[in-house]
């Protein structure tokens, strides 16, 4: 039985080898447009929605100007505790006032205040870090309360490569990086 196992496990990193385009995407950041220091590990934090907030609602929610983000936003004990033991786990060295413990699709985009696959320790530097996604916050959430982009594409665009959105409202950056 272990020599099959054996011989099944050389045929499929063969495969995937010399089959790059059947080959899962193990490292999606590849894909990214920065560097990796500035996404969350897509397995772990994939980002996540409240559902209860929608395409059709938002006008009574995220755009709102009654509406803030204080009525969903978790409490800091909750925040740092978590941050604290992301840190450990996933052997972040450095002091916890270096991070931002950050919601990957940002509360004003109707992400999810409180599930740890929502949430990640950001650094704020180096540069891009997590002052740099706050700017793409607020550029997607006025857009979506302008009608020029959906919550869903929004949402979309944040949690699979908020740099990408980053570089297309910072030009200049894009260019000084060739």
């Amino acid at each position: 039985m272990f020599i099959v196992g054996l011989v099944l496990s050389v045929l499929l990193v063969a495969h995937f080898k010399t089959s790059p385009s059947t080959a899962p995407n193990l490292h999606p950041a590849i894909d990214k447009v920065g560097p990796s220091s500035v996404y969350p590990d897509p397995i772990r934090t994939p980002g996540v929605n409240i559902p209860s907030i929608t395409q059709s609602n938002i006008q009574d929610t995220i755009c709102n100007p009654d509406w803030s983000t204080k009525s969903i936003r978790p409490s800091s004990s909750y925040t740092t505790k978590l941050k604290h033991e992301q840190m450990q786990e996933l052997h972040i060295s450095g002091d916890s006032s270096d991070y931002e413990e950050d919601h990957l699709i940002p509360l004003e985009l109707g992400g999810d205040p409180r599930d740890p696959r929502n949430l990640w320790p950001e650094p704020y530097s180096p540069q891009p870090g997590a002052r740099e996604k706050d700017v793409v916050e607020n550029y997607l959430h006025k857009e979506v309360c302008a009608g020029n982009m959906t919550l869903e594409d929004a949402q979309h665009e944040i949690s699979t490569d908020w740099y990408r959105v980053y570089l297309s409202i910072h030009p200049r950056e894009t260019q000084e990086q060739r």
